[in-house]
């Protein structure tokens, strides 16, 4: 049971039973099941979608705002922590990761995993499975100049695994620092981020 297998590896990594740096890719063409646990591999953080369809959370974000609203009450506990104190007590940004709410994923598994640009679009495209075309009739902002304009989604339904912290992570360091990235033409940033 390849599937189970894959499950069963990744909800350990997510309680924290496997350290958070070891990569699971399992390539379905080619039957096999990677774990890569070399140093040196670059890894981003992302936010894990709940994909356990017997969850009542499922399809939404596994970090919640009841995490945040904590998070921000703890703040002032963290700060007079030290970091062996808050590494043990699950506090902060290592709290997220030891309770499976950010996963760090570096380039090979990120091939293997549907990722969702921002929380809204996550929200869009649940409720555009749910309603179809109908999901897009109540939308009264239409002649709103200022809106940002979104692209329609797909009728399908997609089985989202994670989320982006923010649009922007998706570039790298270099990439980052360039200004109003939108606004060149991507050799232009190809070029100013040395790739």
């Amino acid at each position: 049971q390849p599937a189970v297998l894959t499950a069963t590896v990744m909800s350990l990594r997510r309680k924290g039973l496997i350290s958070y740096e070891v990569s699971l890719v399992r390539d379905i063409r080619d039957r096999e099941f990677k774990i890569f646990t070399d140093a040196g591999r670059v890894c981003r953080p992302l936010f894990v979608v709940e994909s356990n369809p017997r969850d009542q959370n499922f399809g939404n974000l596994v970090l919640t705002k009841q995490d945040v609203i904590d998070l921000d009450h703890k703040r002032e506990m963290i700060s007079s922590m030290d970091a062996q104190e808050r590494e043990d007590q699950a506090i902060g940004w290592q709290g997220l990761v030891k309770n499976g709410k950010v996963e760090y994923v570096d380039a090979e598994e990120e091939e293997t995993i549907m990722i969702v640009m921002t929380p809204e679009d996550l929200e869009i495209s649940k409720h555009y499975s749910t309603y179809g075309d109908d999901a897009l009739a109540g939308d009264d902002n239409k002649d709103d100049p200022n809106k940002r304009m979104k692209v329609r989604p797909k009728a399908i339904r997609q089985a989202w695994t994670h989320c982006e912290i923010h649009p922007s992570m998706i570039l790298g360091i270099c990439a980052s620092i360039i200004p109003f990235p939108d606004h060149n033409q991507s050799p232009r940033n190809t070029y100013q981020s040395a790739m």
